[in-house]
């Protein structure tokens, strides 16, 4: 296992707080355009056509999806598959769900959630299959983006009015 995981495993072992962190993402109109911030990195999102946007970007649904299928190739490759000591010889995911633009346009009876989210992993190695099984496991135990789409979260919401000046 890499020096850097096994430093922060011990870390967090003798202090679970050390390793609390809370990610942030801020999304701004810029030119027309909703810019999206998380730190040093920045992109952007659109809309499709159909319902306003200008299809220029990735939608939001787009990278929602994308954030589940990141996860389960970046955590499976970066760290579930040397702390279960797995080979990957070649790893990918495809995340995909169902929905209705016409729910985003409040068109009766279509309606704008995303239904039946779905995720493929496919993880090629050379590693013994428990492995590579245990390691499966608990990505599904352990991935925060799945997890949070599938356990029910709060969020709070809230409108700050302001003056255009």
């Amino acid at each position: 296992m890499d020096s850097a995981l096994s430093e922060s495993i011990e870390r967090f072992t003798a202090d679970p707080a050390a390793g609390q962190i809370s990610p942030k993402v801020t999304a701004t109109l810029a030119e027309g355009r909703t810019r999206l911030a998380a730190g040093p990195f920045s992109w952007e999102t659109d809309l499709p056509q159909p319902v306003g946007g200008r299809n220029e970007s990735p939608s939001p649904t787009a990278y929602l999806l994308g954030a589940l299928a990141g996860c389960a190739v970046a955590f499976i490759h970066d760290t579930l598959a040397p702390q279960f000591d797995v080979d990957i010889t070649d790893l990918s995911a495809t995340a995909s769900c169902n929905t209705s633009l016409a729910g985003l346009l409040d068109v009766r009876g279509a309606a704008p959630d995303l239904r039946q989210l779905r995720i493929e992993i496919q993880v090629t190695s050379t590693s013994p299959p428990d492995r590579v099984e245990a390691m499966q496991q608990a990505w599904l135990q352990r991935c925060p983006v799945y997890l949070a789409l599938c356990n029910p979260n709060d969020v709070e919401v809230s409108f700050t009015p302001a003056q255009a000046g």
